[in-house]
C-alpha cells in the first residue's frame, strides 16, 4: 500500500470513531450558565476598592456575591436572576 493510501484509511478510522461518540452522546459536556442580576448594595459606603470587601458587606445583605464596577468605583451585589 502507498502512504497516501495507508494515511486515507487512518484517517476515515479516526472520523469513524469520533462520530460514534459524538452519536453515542459520549465524553460531551455541556456548561450552561444562568443569567446574574446585579444590584447596587444599600449597606455599602464610599467608593469601593476591594472586590472582598464588597462581597462581605453583600453576603450580610442576603446575596452570594458582590463586586465592584463603574467609573464611579460603587458595590454591586450579584444574585442568579
Amino acid at each position: 500500500m502507498s502512504s497516501k493510501a495507508v494515511f486515507t484509511f487512518l484517517l476515515l478510522i479516526v472520523l469513524l470513531f469520533t462520530t460514534h461518540e459524538e452519536m453515542r452522546g459520549g465524553n460531551t459536556i455541556v456548561k450552561v450558565a444562568g443569567r446574574t442580576c446585579d444590584s447596587q448594595s444599600h449597606g455599602f459606603k464610599g467608593q469601593c476598592w476591594s472586590d472582598t470587601n464588597c462581597g462581605l458587606v453583600c453576603r450580610n445583605e442576603g446575596f452570594p456575591s458582590g463586586h465592584c464596577r463603574g467609573f464611579r468605583k460603587r458595590c454591586f451585589c450579584r444574585r442568579p436572576c
